[in-house]
């Protein structure tokens, strides 16, 4: 009982001095202690830190720090070389201004399927997004959604081969790919896509109907983060063609498409399984592709550019710079969970949550991966909690369901996308911050397009699943 309530008492601290801003890297290790203090096994306060939460956190970065390295290292290169802002700028000349919301959607959705950082994206078409708002007149509070929705929900965790680290977590548990459950990961996203773009236009027309237009900003302030933002402003004079822009991207995808359906399968790693026996093949050559296709997009992003960069060295630095924080942040909450995991009252949340409906895992593995991640407002934090200490459990009951774990990474991933944007999310409070705006003046129609609607694409994959299976 104590055990129990002490998990719930850490969980509801760690939400509300997340909330305050305070950094998971220390608010982890601090909850985790204060979880085992609560539940009365003074003794083990110091092994359970040095071996379970170092020993989770070490763990989850030998799996999945080079995605992590790559991811930032991709994102950097391609704002610091224009061809994000080339893109953006492409997209927006196509639709016009009067299609502000789509532009802003697409061309978000454009660099992060392609493997953009969120934060970079947000970072890059911000003063765009600021620009057609108020060039169609439309209200700028409704800017950081339209950056949401196509930053933090389809491209993140329902487009198949998706390069985002949050497709990527559940491949080690699942023996799966980035294209796990291709064509239910499309209607997920469809649904995702054209429900909350029509929520926004909804959300627009009443606006202008109201007699709102974009309103009275100081845009130069960005929120108390403004040298960022003049930064991204920067960019727009870098001269990079549309189609020089697309090829990283399309590399991306598609190098990672071949490798994962032609090039592997047709290999033989039995010599390697020899030379490494305690290596899981099967578990790892999704991430393996995911690399050599990040590394290959990398290294051709320089060479188109060469003679062009304003200073290479210092774009790689800052890009490698980039990834420390937030895979530290996501290995830290999975040390945290390792911790809880290990004590007695963890048993009896785990069973109630493995029991939610015996017959089918997919309704119990949705509410854990959502759950954990509203908790630690973060979809990759809750995801690698929920698999790292739940995983082993899902894939057994999947496999005696008879449900290809292939469903199963691809509910898995969308349901982690669905309460992570909680006002508490690192990712929320620095959206709003880039913004120039607050939760008053956004949060709702943000919270509609990245929560309600990704969690009722939740609900119609899992209705599709189970009646059809994974296609």
């Amino acid at each position: 009982m104590f055990s129990t309530l002490a998990i719930v008492i850490t969980l509801l601290l760690l939400m509300f001095f997340a909330y305050r801003g305070y950094s998971v890297l220390i608010l982890a290790p601090i909850m985790a202690t204060l979880a085992v203090l609560l539940s009365g096994d003074f003794l083990s306060t110091i092994p359970a830190y040095t071996d379970v939460f170092m020993g989770a956190l070490s763990g989850f970065l030998l799996k999945f720090f080079p995605i992590f390295l790559l991811g930032a290292l991709f994102g950097r290169l391609m704002a610091d070389s224009g061809a994000a802002t080339a893109i953006a700028n492409t997209v927006v000349e196509k639709l016009g201004a009067s299609k502000a919301i789509l532009a802003v959607i697409l061309v978000c959705a454009i660099l992060t399927y392609g493997g953009v950082s969120l934060f970079v994206v947000a970072f890059a078409i911000y003063p765009i997004a600021k620009d057609l708002f108020k060039a169609a007149d439309i209200p700028k509070r409704l800017i950081p959604a339209a950056i949401a929705l196509g930053s933090f929900t389809f491209t993140m965790t329902a487009l198949p081969g998706t390069p985002a680290i949050q497709n990527a977590i559940p491949i080690p548990y699942y023996n799966t790919n980035v294209f796990a459950a291709p064509i239910l990961g499309i209607i997920g996203g469809t649904v995702m896509f054209i429900g909350g773009w029509m929520w926004l236009q909804s959300r627009a027309r009443k606006a202008n109907a109201a007699g709102e237009g974009y309103g009275q900003h100081d845009d130069e302030d960005v929120g108390g983060v403004g040298a960022s933002a003049k930064e991204a402003e920067v960019l727009n004079t870098h001269q990079t063609s549309f189609t020089i822009a697309m090829i990283p991207l399309v590399l991306v995808i598609g190098l990672n498409a071949i490798l994962t359906y032609i090039i592997f399968p047709s290999m033989d790693f039995s010599s390697l399984q020899t030379q490494f026996p305690e290596l899981n093949i099967a578990g790892s050559l999704g991430l393996w592709s995911i690399i050599i296709s990040l590394v290959v997009a990398c290294v051709v992003l320089i060479l188109l550019r060469i003679g062009h960069w304003s200073n290479l060295q210092k774009t790689i630095n800052r890009g490698t710079y980039d990834s420390m924080l937030p895979i530290f942040n996501t290995a830290s909450e999975v040390g945290y969970g390792a911790v809880i995991a290990s004590l007695a009252g963890f048993l009896l949340i785990r069973d109630s949550i493995l029991n939610l409906n015996p017959d089918n895992p997919l309704i119990s593995e949705a509410v854990a991966m959502t759950t954990l991640a509203g908790i630690t407002g973060s979809s990759s934090g809750g995801l690698s909690i929920a698999l790292s200490t739940l995983g082993e459990d899902y894939l057994r009951m999947a496999v005696n369901s008879g449900i290809d774990p292939e469903l199963m990474h691809r509910v898995a991933v969308m349901a982690a996308g669905g309460l992570d944007t909680l006002p508490h999310s690192g990712a929320v409070i620095t959206l709003l911050a880039i913004c120039g705006l607050t939760h008053k003046q956004s949060y709702l129609n943000l919270a509609m397009v990245t929560m309600v609607i990704p969690l009722v694409a939740v609900v119609t994959v899992i209705v599709l699943g189970t009646m059809f299976g994974s296609f």
